[in-house]
């Protein structure tokens, strides 16, 4: 049995990392506003302290045989890697940091107690929801601690739209007649700033949800059910209300289903994708069938070439459309083994660990139909791969068990 000390000690290391990677944005804007202009050298930098930080403390842990599937889905990438910049003759590392975020945070989740865990979504749901309500309440003074618009020019290089004197990124204003509540007049983005980081982080409150319900208490039910409804009140996200009323229906539906079955959840995704367009062949627009539509077309344009990823050049042009991206960012094998680790690496022998890993899939391989990259950014990708890997060894957690051996054969005492 877990002695207290191993289940209730607070990982600070794992707890200060996850909690940067998830506010960050908003405390550099704040910087960048009523501090000191800042430039996108302050979110490398940032990124790359927590990059470092997070390896460091694996590294400081060991390397140990149940952390194979992860180092060797960083070792393929970094293959790939080489092989496009030789090929290609252009640098392009945008897949293997994404997949270095995966591994990092995974990582670490795995030695996290279960404290740590419900601390660092707690707290970071706190936040998000704090700064939420004060955007909703008084966009204007939401605007004067962050000038979202003027931090995505300084850092990102994203022109202030003409249009746009609001303040906020352009891209939260959304546009009539797109699907709407009405409840505030734009896109609510919170701590994140844009908005689509807000949908996702929706989401993954949602798995978290699935993941712990019934190891929650009260307060903290309410507090992050509270979040998960007031996003997709005023966020408009079409793809996180159909993901959180399938969730609803997979609390019951999930722990009963193996987890063999994540494998067939992409193919399943990309033919309904493809019969949804050939259905509608001309719907383009900013829908939900319409952003379907425009992934599939990219899919039916893919050749040779570009599956082999010898196109980067043009990678660009699809950073809304996540299958295609991956594609000309790690070619088709890369989008393979891409699946198979999604599929493969959480857990599934408990109900909590089978919730986990299907909500996962269902997350991931639904935003790829219908959205770009914003899975892969570390204000979402950290929190959500920090309990992918504490739920990999929720039933049997590392720190309270005799070490298996290392990868040189070696063993460290309990």
């Amino acid at each position: 049995m877990n002695s207290p000390t191993d289940t209730q000690r607070i990982d600070y290391p794992i707890l200060a990392i996850t909690l940067f990677s998830l506010l960050y944005n908003g405390i550099l804007a704040y910087i960048n506003h009523n501090v000191m202009p800042l430039s996108v050298s302050h979110v490398v930098l940032c990124e790359g302290l927590m990059m470092l930080s997070s390896v460091a403390y694996l590294l400081k842990k060991g390397i140990y045989e149940e952390d194979l599937p992860i180092f060797l889905f960083l070792i393929f990438t970094l293959i790939v890697t080489i092989y496009i910049t030789i090929f290609n003759r252009v640098p392009f590392i945008d897949q293997f940091r994404n997949v270095l975020i995966i591994v990092a945070f995974a990582g670490i989740g795995s030695w996290a107690s279960e404290r740590t865990v419900k601390l660092a979504f707690r707290i970071g749901c706190f936040c998000v929801l704090l700064f939420l309500i004060c955007e909703i309440v008084s966009t204007p003074f939401y605007v004067s601690l962050f000038h979202p618009g003027e931090y995505f020019e300084n850092t990102r290089g994203i022109k202030q739209a003409s249009f746009n004197n609001t303040g906020l990124f352009a891209n939260a204003l959304g546009f009539e007649g797109r699907f709407s509540f009405g409840l505030i007049d734009h896109r609510s983005s919170s701590l994140f700033l844009e908005q689509v980081s807000l949908a996702n982080f929706c989401g993954v409150i949602v798995i978290y949800l699935l993941s712990f319900w019934p190891r929650l208490t009260g307060k903290e039910k309410v507090l992050f059910v509270s979040t998960v409804v007031l996003i997709l009140l005023t966020n408009d996200t079409r793809t996180m209300l159909i993901f959180s009323f399938v969730s609803i229906v997979g609390y019951f539906v999930f722990p009963k289903i193996p987890k063999a079955f994540d494998l067939l959840l992409m193919p399943l995704i990309i033919l309904t994708g493809f019969f949804v367009h050939f259905m509608k062949p001309d719907e383009m627009g900013d829908n939900f069938t319409g952003r379907i539509g425009v992934t599939v077309k990219k899919m039916l344009e893919l050749d040779i070439q570009s599956m082999l990823g010898l196109s980067i050049a043009r990678i660009g042009e699809f950073a809304d459309s996540g299958y295609v991206y991956l594609i000309y960012g790690s070619t088709i094998f890369g989008l393979i083994v891409f699946w198979l680790f999604v599929c493969l690496y959480p857990a599934g022998a408990t109900p909590a660990q089978r919730r986990c890993a299907h909500s996962l899939s269902l997350f991931i391989f639904l935003n790829m139909m219908i959205g770009g990259t914003a899975i892969f950014s570390i204000k979402i990708a950290g929190l959500l791969w920090l309990l992918v890997g504490y739920m990999r060894v929720s039933d049997r957690p590392r720190a309270a068990q005799p070490q298996p051996a290392k990868l040189d054969g070696s063993r460290v005492p309990g």
